[in-house]
């Protein structure tokens, strides 16, 4: 599995709730067609955390790159509906960032000749 997290804040002025209600149509939708194969969508929780992460968490779960590539270039097309969806969660945030992260050890990996 390979899991695409996203970190980040919201404008001023945004809502929570409309916010969340964006990213569970956008990314539900994408989850329906199959285009990923799961997300959620985290808040920090009674100030918990490191000071340099933002307030909300985004993970999306891809069974391979394959299917991650599919979707960003489903998504990249910037084509409705996927594109007002996108614009929804989108527009709503302000500081981000991303990271790519794999379920470890991979499902290929050969034990027994490993190189430290």
């Amino acid at each position: 599995m390979n899991v695409y997290h996203i970190w980040c804040e919201l404008k001023e002025g945004a809502r929570d709730s409309e916010f969340a209600d964006a990213v569970h149509a956008y990314l539900g939708g994408l989850k329906a067609e199959g285009a990923i194969t799961g997300y959620r969508l985290t808040r920090r929780k009674l100030g918990l955390g490191h000071p340099s992460l933002p307030e909300w968490h985004i993970t999306i779960d891809f069974e391979d790159m394959a299917q991650m590539d599919r979707a960003f270039a489903q998504v990249s097309t910037r084509a409705d509906p996927v594109e007002g969806l996108h614009h929804a969660v989108n527009s709503r945030v302000g500081h981000v960032f991303f990271a790519l992260y794999r379920d470890f050890p991979d499902p290929g990996r050969v034990y027994g000749e490993e190189r430290f």
